[in-house]
């Protein structure tokens, strides 16, 4: 980086290389990832005082499971707010079946925010309004997997009008004027395009649908 960071927005992101199951056996929770992107979060607390968001991603689930999940906060306290709110989600676990809570194939059917790719961001706003949609991660969500995207940054963009109109020129409709809105369709277009040209490749080579789906997510 060429400028000192200073008041600037915060960024964690926590890719968990092992299954759940030796977090669990390890060190007692199959929360650890959570846990320490909390950590990673607080730590830079100060940096989020117009918002912070956070989401994550479960790999290889079975289709018909949902596998990206997020959450933002514009609360005083959106760290705290944000992981109030995700652990809510195993406070009934915990009082009537706590012998789930140790069963991490379980828990990542069936309980969001368990996964093995962890995102969060404590926005500093510099640039437009402080609202909930200003919030990030920012997500383009796609009935095909590996046409789905999840985004946060910290920048701010001076050409958003010449990147806008790029994508008006490629037919696109984006839904606001935002440097990440931004970003994220126009990083989004060139996915679509590399899925396509993918798609074509390996259905020329006469792989099914669901061959190709599996082998576009490990030639992307």
């Amino acid at each position: 980086m060429s400028d000192q960071i200073k008041h600037e927005c915060g960024i964690a992101f926590i890719r968990l290389l092992k299954p759940l199951s030796y977090y669990q056996e390890k060190y007692g929770t199959a929360l650890y990832g959570l846990n320490k992107l909390y950590l990673l979060m607080e730590k830079q607390h100060n940096r989020g005082q117009d918002g912070a968001g956070i989401a994550t991603i479960k790999l290889d689930v079975k289709p018909g499971h949902r596998y990206i999940s997020r959450y933002r906060s514009m609360a005083q306290n959106a760290v705290a707010d944000i992981f109030g709110y995700v652990q809510s989600k195993f406070v009934d676990i915990q009082n009537e079946t706590p012998e789930l809570m140790k069963d991490t194939e379980w828990l990542k059917a069936n309980v969001s925010f368990i996964g093995e790719v962890l995102m969060g961001h404590l926005r500093y706003g510099t640039h437009g309004q402080n609202s909930i949609e200003n919030c990030h991660p920012f997500l383009r969500q796609n009935n095909w997997m590996t046409r789905n995207l999840v985004i946060a940054g910290n920048f701010n963009m001076t050409n958003v009008d010449e990147l806008l109109e790029q994508l008006y020129e490629l037919g696109q409709h984006p839904k606001e004027k935002a440097d990440t809105v931004t970003v994220l369709e126009k990083i989004g277009h060139f996915l679509d395009d590399e899925n396509q040209e993918l798609f074509d490749a390996y259905k020329k080579e006469g792989f099914d649908n669901v061959e190709i789906t599996h082998k576009i997510s490990d030639g992307l």
